[in-house]
């Protein structure tokens, strides 16, 4: 008999830690939309009556948070009762736009994976999903939000270190961003080459309608625009020198991902490269409890009634070979828990 990982003890600690963790998603979701933690990085050392004072709330209710913030190690206080973030919390929770914001993947959870939750006592018996596409603006507005870190690293050091890449895209070349949502990062791209033209694709009508919004406002002319549809009718804009997709591999159905990969390399002209972040699912039960695995085994659950399915290692190998990319593939690991892969069609 195998001696158990665990005491009792240690499995009901676990439970109780998992429970507050809850709470704590609770609590910075509070603090984001009350605006306390942006209160607290503008004016550090507020004592929770002044900072319930500024912001026009109840001071009870504001000294119960604090408390608890601090408990949380979000805030750090005073021995006279003034409270002030923990040191990085006003980039990591204040600052959304920086590339350490994670607020958006925070309320994300409190938004929109709440909801699904309670879907899925239904989903488990229909089997039915509750799909990206479809639902209201405040949705893929938090998508983008969530994933503006790898956004912006991808923009500014992702693309930027494939020579060929920036050597094309610095002459005039072209890119296009498959599954460009808001077209965040399309336009973060295209502040990091100026003399590129960026072309975003997307199958969610209410993206496309932020995304033509965001670009207009950007005011980058011809050098930007957005594609309602598939990659075929955004490739009369093509050849493409670069493919990108950040995010949106593991959303593409399973059963037409093969046809979305493909469709990549025909609108690449040769030597162009397809640059795909996104998350790898565990292939065997020991990688299940890899840490390196964990954010992609969470996400897999978070999105189950999306109806998507993180591809494992092999799988994403599979789909570039098939789809003609040259070997082998470039892949390494990105903020301990992303993919890069990049693959150049011969």
């Amino acid at each position: 008999m195998t001696t158990p990982r665990y005491t009792v003890e240690e499995q009901t600690a676990r439970v109780f830690a998992w429970r507050h963790g809850f709470n704590a998603t609770f609590l910075i979701d509070l603090g984001i939309k009350l605006g306390l933690f942006r209160a607290l990085a503008d004016t550090p050392g507020l004592s929770a009556e002044e900072l319930a004072g500024r912001l026009g709330l109840k001071p009870r209710h504001v000294g119960v948070w604090c408390r608890t913030a601090y408990a949380f190690e979000m805030l750090e206080a005073a021995g006279d009762g003034c409270f002030t973030l923990a040191p990085f919390m006003d980039q990591v929770l204040a600052t959304p736009g920086h590339p350490r914001y994670v607020g958006g993947y925070v309320q994300l959870g409190t938004d929109a994976a709440v909801e699904d939750f309670l879907l899925c006592r239904a989903a488990f018996r229909s089997g039915e999903n509750r799909p990206f596409q479809g639902r209201p603006e405040s949705f893929p507005r938090l998508v983008s939000e969530a994933t503006n870190g790898l956004q912006y690293m991808s923009a500014r050091k992702v693309l930027p270190e494939i020579a060929a890449v920036k050597a094309a895209l610095g002459a005039g070349g072209r890119l296009l961003e498959v599954g460009c949502g808001t077209a965040r990062h399309l336009l973060q791209i295209a502040k990091s080459f100026p003399a590129a033209t960026c072309v975003g694709v997307d199958i969610d009508p209410t993206s496309i309608a932020i995304a033509e919004r965001n670009a207009a406002a950007a005011d980058f002319g011809e050098r930007v625009r957005v594609v309602a549809g598939t990659i075929d009718d955004a490739a009369v804009h093509g050849p493409y020198d670069a493919v990108v997709m950040v995010e949106v591999l593991h959303e593409i159905a399973a059963d037409i991902r093969q046809d979305v990969i493909s469709a990549c390399a025909r609108a690449l002209r040769p030597g162009g490269w397809l640059v795909i972040i996104d998350e790898t699912y565990p292939g065997t039960l020991a990688e299940l409890r890899d840490p390196a695995f964990q954010f992609a085994v969470q996400t897999a659950f978070e999105e189950l009634v999306w109806g998507n399915d993180i591809p494992t290692r092999e799988e994403q190998e599979r789909l570039l070979a098939t789809a003609g990319f040259g070997t082998p593939v470039h892949r390494e690991t990105f903020a301990e828990h992303f993919t890069i892969l990049r693959a150049q069609r011969p």
